[in-house]
């Protein structure tokens, strides 16, 4: 099989277990292939939790997950020092915690604490946790997967937006049509009746090798981007900064821009786009795929936008209208 088999079956696989967020699951696959990590939205089960599984499930590689909650504590996520005394030595000797894995599931990241949070936000950027001095650097395949529920706000601690600009994209995961969802109540029906017969020999899941995905990853970094396409994603960002450029809406209605990091994901996550396409090169239409994904969880609204119930994905359609397309 080639790398794009391995990949695609990887991918049909997940939605054997997911149905009705075939868009979801794609843009799963865009975090892992583009190496980033991902903040997933959405009101309760919406399987959201279920998806990360199901991936972790399809994939070699370690899984691990953090339910977050106010008690919580940074060495319960990072791993600390203990002592170990022994007849011939005492020493401290580090203990990893859950972080240390391949897959991060960050069950609702927005009920702990900022201490907590910031926790994370090391090993997102830089790949490696520091404690008592000494670093310890992740696995070479690693992803931190965030959930967190837009109601229940009560008890919880909104991501600052330091470690919002960390993330990849910030998926928004919708309810399914009232056809995926008799699906779903087939689906689980199927999986309880199986449930019932634990003797029965099953038949072994799928299992995508690292080195796929890191393989995939060398063939999308050379990918063409041409630079008009290169233009459009600097023209988009700048337009952030400075919307008055463009229109009074836009100038009413946003206070923050996007960073550079803003730029970087377009630029990683077209090319995922693109290559998943099956192309060797980089469209506009890719850059417009993932810019809502990208940019929503970059942009600072102003009071009056939100007081017009004015959104984040508003915003951005106003953005992808108001910038020339090469």
């Amino acid at each position: 099989m080639s790398i794009r088999d391995d990949i695609a079956a990887l991918e049909a696989s997940i939605g054997e277990s997911i149905v009705g967020q075939r868009e979801v699951i794609r843009q799963l696959m865009i975090g892992l292939l583009a190496n980033g990590n991902l903040l997933l939205e959405g009101m309760p089960g919406l399987a959201k939790t279920r998806a990360i599984k199901a991936m972790s499930r399809h994939l070699e590689a370690d899984f691990s997950r953090i339910q977050f909650t106010p008690d919580l504590l940074p060495s319960d996520v990072t791993g600390s020092e203990i002592y170990h005394q022994s007849e011939s030595e005492s020493v401290f000797r580090f203990n990893p915690g859950p972080l240390f894995a391949n897959l991060v599931l960050a069950d609702e990241i927005n009920r702990a604490p900022a201490k907590v949070q910031s926790a994370l936000l090391e090993a997102m950027e830089e790949r490696q946790v520091t404690v008592a001095g000494t670093t310890h650097p992740m696995p070479d395949l690693f992803m931190v997967l965030a959930t967190q529920n837009p109601i229940e706000q009560e008890g919880t601690y909104p991501l600052p937006e330091a470690q919002l600009d960390r993330f990849l994209m910030h998926i928004l995961i919708t309810y399914p049509s009232v056809e995926d969802e008799v699906e779903v109540i087939r689906l689980v029906r199927r999986e309880e009746a199986a449930a019932q017969h634990r003797d029965e020999p099953k038949p072994e899941p799928l299992k995508v090798s690292q080195q796929s995905i890191f393989d995939a990853r060398r063939e999308i970094a050379e990918l063409h981007v041409a630079e008009p396409v290169e233009r459009y994603i600097a023209d988009l960002i700048n337009a952030t900064r400075y919307p008055q450029q463009l229109s009074e809406d836009l100038a009413r209605w946003l206070e923050l821009g996007a960073s550079p990091r803003a730029s970087l994901a377009l630029d990683r996550c077209g090319r995922t786009h693109a290559w998943l396409s099956g192309r060797d090169y980089v469209d506009p239409e890719d850059i417009q795929a993932v810019a809502h994904d990208v940019l929503r969880h970059r942009l600072g609204l102003s009071f009056e936008a939100q007081g017009e119930g004015i959104s984040a994905d508003k915003v951005i359609e106003e953005l992808l209208s108001q910038i020339a397309v090469p």
